[in-house]
């Protein structure tokens, strides 16, 4: 059997930040309950986060209706966005994907809102290059249990996880599987079976 590698998305094959702010800020004008500003390091601290816990980093002292309609009013325009113009993939990404199909299955399981994977397979035309995908907008879960379920679903025995955070170091341990830190994202990992410098050091 194939061994599998599961993907994360923001922090490890693009780069989603430097449109995000913009979109944030945009939404932010049309709810006038809003008094802060999106900035490029308070959306990158915020990667690998899902929606509710982005909602509750950003405004703590909402109640939780209130923050869920500005949160889901950026998951939609963000995926708007992003399924016609893109991010700003790493560097080698295509030619890495390509390489690592040839022996393994690819999959991605991110913490993003319902739409976010599928705008990035839509405009950088990647969607060949995986068996399957899932995201905790779609299952309400967590991503140690989405990558739990995307093995069952798909048979998988044998995966590793690539991402960027601990939250990712900590999904992979959930799920029993190991995991490899793309220190080139956004943010640390305390004990990873394997770092890379680069995507293309997967190959």
């Amino acid at each position: 059997m194939r061994k599998a590698i599961i993907f994360d998305l923001d922090g490890t094959l693009w780069d989603a930040t430097g449109c995000s702010v913009d979109i944030w800020n945009r939404v932010f004008d049309k709810h006038e309950e809003v008094s802060i500003r999106m900035t490029r390091e308070i959306s990158s601290g915020l990667m690998g986060k899902t929606m509710p816990e982005i909602g509750a980093a950003l405004f703590p002292d909402m109640t939780e209706e209130a923050r869920m309609n500005i949160v889901d009013d950026f998951g939609d325009e963000e995926v708007k966005y992003l399924s016609e113009h893109g991010a700003v993939l790493y560097e080698g990404v295509e030619e890495t994907l390509s390489a690592l199909e040839k022996e393994h299955d690819l999959y991605i399981v991110s913490n993003c809102q319902d739409g976010y994977v599928p705008a990035f397979l839509h405009a950088h035309k990647m969607g060949h290059h995986f068996k399957d995908i899932e995201m905790s907008g779609r299952t309400g879960m967590d991503k140690g249990r989405n990558i739990k379920l995307i093995m069952e679903r798909n048979g998988i025995e044998n995966a590793v996880y690539v991402g960027d955070t601990e939250g990712d170091e900590n999904a992979a341990r959930y799920a029993g599987i190991p995991f490899i830190w793309a220190s080139y994202g956004f943010g640390k990992a305390k004990s990873p079976d394997k770092v890379i410098m680069s995507i293309k050091d997967l190959i």
